[in-house]
């Protein structure tokens, strides 16, 4: 595991600056600004480029398809728009050249916006389903102010797929967006999440990432106002051959803003490989920044790998809170022996303890049919393991 780093030096604001800190990235729509990974740039080092299936050189031609269903309550609006909508890309410029790509290339983008004062009744699911081929797509989820919004974005099905989804949540409103991976075995995913939490906003992302043969999402947050609270909730259960990376950024531009970071996984089965990397900055200037960031990793056989990375920069003396920690390692041989001095198999023990180990993080989901679903596709994954 590669140790952290904190490190205090001059800080411009917002994501959108060309930056000082070695954790902020300037980011651009073309792509041309990106030269062509090797996978030994720093932000490519854990990424197996060879299986991005032409993504990261240009060479994926968008032919694919993909199946989509939104359904929505009363309050909100779903439109399908052109590249040349205002609204888009607003959130945050494309981090890496895969996503720059993906905006240089879609046609289409979904906007789902949620009308001012809102609270929604029921939550809104975005149901894709990739049917092939490769394709780019970008998303933009705009919660006006003083809204309340669960939004589930859940994704199934095989191909390559790259893109973006903004998310703006207004002054006073609070979005919980759940995204959830269960690509099929041979699906490729590479996506950038990019979100503005105005004053006083709430903000919680719930990522869960079981499928695909490699998943890499990027959550970045920036402030566009005091009060700001984002939380980053993550859970991956990797398997045979699966490359899952989680690559979060904070940005903490404005005084008083408030983050946490919490990703838990699972690795089990042959070259199974977990990223994380958990990027933190604070910004100059600012003051009553409350952050702090965890990664947990239980390796449930021998022939796993894990790179948990969290990086702290602070450009201020006046915090109110600052701190990060990453662990991996085997199930706790003291809670299995508990369960077994009170007359419970080996492996019933073993699975009550992974249960455990994920059900706070699924526990936060406001959606109670899919914690049950969740945990249902966590359950067959353990007992594939098994």
């Amino acid at each position: 595991m590669t140790s952290p780093s904190i490190e205090p030096k001059a800080h411009s604001h917002g994501l959108g600056d060309i930056p000082f800190s070695k954790l902020a990235t300037h980011g651009s729509f073309d792509v041309n600004d990106f030269p062509v990974p090797s996978g030994r740039e720093e932000e490519w080092r854990f990424t197996p480029i060879r299986r991005l299936r032409g993504l990261h050189d240009g060479s994926a031609v968008a032919d694919g398809a993909d199946k989509l269903d939104v359904d929505a309550p009363e309050g909100v609006t779903v439109e399908r728009v052109g590249r040349d909508d205002p609204r888009i890309g607003k959130a945050g410029r494309p981090a890496d050249r895969v996503v720059a790509q993906a905006h240089t290339s879609f046609e289409e983008a979904t906007v789902v916006t949620v009308a001012q004062g809102r609270a929604l009744e029921r939550h809104v699911t975005i149901n894709r389903e990739a049917q092939g081929g490769t394709r780019f797509n970008q998303y933009v989820i705009d919660v006006k102010p003083l809204a309340e919004a669960v939004v589930v974005l859940n994704q199934t099905g095989t191909g390559v797929r790259a893109g973006s989804v903004d998310i703006h949540v207004g002054e006073g409103a609070r979005l919980t967006l759940v995204s959830l991976q269960d690509w099929d075995g041979d699906a490729v995913d590479v996506t950038q999440h990019n979100a503005q939490v105005a004053k006083d906003a709430t903000f919680k992302s719930i990522v869960v990432t079981l499928g695909g043969d490699l998943v890499r999402l990027s959550p970045k947050v920036a402030y566009t106002g005091r009060g700001g609270n984002a939380e980053l909730h993550g859970l991956y259960f990797t398997g045979d051959g699966q490359h899952h990376e989680h690559r979060s950024l904070i940005d903490h531009n404005l005084s008083y803003t408030r983050s946490r970071v919490e990703y838990k996984g699972a690795l089990s089965g042959k070259d199974a490989h977990g990223v994380w990397i958990g990027d933190v900055i604070i910004g100059e200037g600012t003051t009553g920044t409350d952050s702090y960031e965890h990664n947990r990793n239980l390796q449930l056989t021998d022939d796993t790998r894990v790179d948990s990375v969290p990086n702290l920069e602070i450009f201020t003396g006046e915090v109110e809170g600052a701190g990060h920690a990453a662990a991996s390692g085997r199930l706790d041989d003291i809670h299995l022996f508990y369960l077994r001095s009170r007359g419970i198999p080996e492996d019933e023990a073993r699975r009550l303890v992974i249960r455990g180990y994920f059900l706070e993080l699924i526990n936060r989901i406001p959606v109670e049919e899919l914690r049950d679903e969740i945990m249902a596709k966590v359950e067959r994954k353990l007992a594939v393991h098994e």
